[in-house]
């Protein structure tokens, strides 16, 4: 019974992409594709979501012209694993973008990595170049820093922004100060070239990549080739700053300047698709990575109803933010309910492309078009939560189980970091508890914030459990873990020498190389 269902939803999904696809390319056969990833923003920072500052008039009116996505998920609760999940159009369990140091550690990419996603994996600008689209990160990438991991390696045409987060200062002996490229080559390093003052948290630099992405749109608006813009700014990740537009501007301080500053840059870059006449051959998403960082406390982002944050696969650390916008054929001020998972992103981009994804490989999103079109037909999909190498909770229909719980390590029971101000007893927990044999089972809808567990003796708890149980045991039975790439660190590895430091004067001595199994303390 479960495998014909699977293959009817399946042909459903099909027949629907096809309609889809003659719909669009009746108007333009291949739209430009912007996608917008903030960085540690929650749910509830968004005022078309509740939230109370008014600091997102961009983003809302965006909502406005365009369809929400109520239930849209990150693919991990950290940056660089859903990131690449973004790129892949698969889960990190299967990219190898993960850890098996310990068990259900969320790793990322620091200076000291030593590799980054597997070259093995094709990249989302990489088939659109199939389709001759011209591509451009601007921003973070946090896929690997060396060279051969960065962006003009893996299918970007051009790259501006840093391999790695805006750390620091460091003292360039110790630590190196994180390289800033123009495609493969540093110009500069954050503090010392590119200023971001973290006593008052004022910079500069989000105007900058402002300005590069509308550059970009300019110079390749009216040329016969579509352009993929990947536009993915850090300011609202600690240390936040924002520039002197708008510091000190925010009733939230700090992060609130920034969320301000991050709005006026969505603003900026649509404001140009109109002012060029392009925003109907446009289509643009914008989402997070993750959840906001509740271990911020009062300097840091808002999850809105949802328990815990950023770290966690609680619904705050991988509930997201999700706006699609195309005018002339995204219905204008629709909402839908639809679960949707930032590697559909891959997919759909790849459908509005007109370009096959590998038949080599299994990809876990899906092609959103049909929803985008006809918001009245939801399909059926599952989430899963995993947190490195763990699966830790599924989502089916409104039901989710977690089948691990844990916030943190910690021994005061009163107290978590990642969920600040919630204690929920039995959820929220300082150790790992093994749930398989018995999920911890929530009803999304009647409860977003996982308060009120279903009791496993319960007809509900055991209809529920019959329709996730053969997800999962599907899941596992077919999962073919990719090999752990984010398991080895180095520090000789670091950014001391990066191509182009040459030029500028700015090559640090290299140490000798000593490889250790990197430390992952969540």
């Amino acid at each position: 019974r479960i495998q014909i269902l699977f293959e009817v939803v399946m042909l459903r999904a099909l027949v629907l992409s096809l309609f889809s696809l003659v719909v669009v390319r009746g108007r333009k056969e291949r739209p430009n594709i912007i996608i917008m990833l903030m960085d540690d923003m929650g749910w509830g920072d968004v005022g078309y979501n509740g939230n109370w500052a008014s600091e997102t008039p961009y983003i809302d009116k965006l909502a406005a012209e365009g369809m929400v996505f109520q239930e849209f998920y990150a693919a991990n609760p950290l940056c660089s694993p859903s990131r690449a999940a973004l790129m892949t159009g698969r889960l990190p369990i299967r990219t190898g973008f993960y850890s098996d140091n310990a068990h259900a550690r969320n790793a990322y990419t620091p200076q000291t990595i030593v590799k980054g996603l597997h070259e093995s994996e094709i990249l989302l600008p990489e088939l659109l170049h199939k389709a001759n689209y011209r591509s451009k990160i601007i921003g973070k990438w946090h896929l690997g820093h060396r060279n051969r991991y960065l962006p003009n390696r893996r299918g970007f045409d051009e790259f501006f922004g840093s391999g790695n987060c805006h750390f620091g200062p460091y003292d360039d002996v110790k630590t190196p100060n994180m390289p800033v490229y123009r495609n493969e080559r540093m110009i500069g390093r954050y503090y010392t070239n590119f200023t971001i003052n973290k006593h008052t948290g004022q910079s500069n630099i989000s105007q900058i990549f402002i300005a590069e992405a509308v550059s970009f749109i300019k110079d390749n608006a009216h040329l016969d080739t579509p352009f993929f813009l990947y536009y993915t700014p850090d300011a609202t990740h600690d240390p936040t700053y924002a520039s002197d537009m708008f510091h000190g501007k925010s009733r939230r301080g700090r992060y609130g300047d920034a969320v301000m500053e991050m709005d006026y840059g969505v603003g900026r870059i649509v404001g140009t698709l109109k002012e060029l006449g392009i925003e109907k051959d446009t289509f643009v998403f914008f989402t997070s990575d993750n959840g906001a960082a509740t271990y911020r406390k009062s300097t840091g982002g808002d999850n809105g109803p949802f328990v815990c944050g950023k770290e966690t696969t609680y619904e705050g650390g991988m509930r997201e933010p999700g706006v699609a916008w195309w005018p002339g054929t995204i219905p204008p001020g629709t909402v839908t309910h639809q679960l949707g998972s930032i590697m559909d992103l891959f997919i759909t981009s790849l459908s509005l492309a007109g370009v096959k994804a590998p038949s080599d490989r299994l990809f876990d999103g899906i092609d959103l078009l049909p929803v985008l079109l006809r918001p009245q037909d939801l399909m059926d999909r599952p989430i899963f939560y995993y947190r490195g190498n763990e699966m830790m909770a599924v989502r089916v229909g409104s039901y989710k189980a977690h089948y691990w719980l844990w916030t943190e390590f910690g021994n005061d029971p009163d107290y978590f970091s990642f969920c600040q101000g919630q204690l929920i007893p039995n959820v929220t927990v300082h150790d790992q508890v093994d749930h398989t044999s018995q999920p911890v089972l929530f009803h999304l809808g009647r409860d977003p914030g996982e308060k009120y567990v279903i009791k496993p003796h319960t007809r509900e708890y055991k209809q529920a459990m019959e329709l996730i149980s053969p997800v999962v045991d599907h899941h596992k039975a077919t999962l073919v873990k990719g090999k752990p790439s984010l398991n080895l660190c180095d520090r000789a590895v670091m950014n001391w020498a990066p191509k182009g430091c040459e030029e500028l004067g700015y090559c640090l001595p290299v140490p000798k190389s000593h490889e250790v199994k990197c430390k992952w303390d969540h």
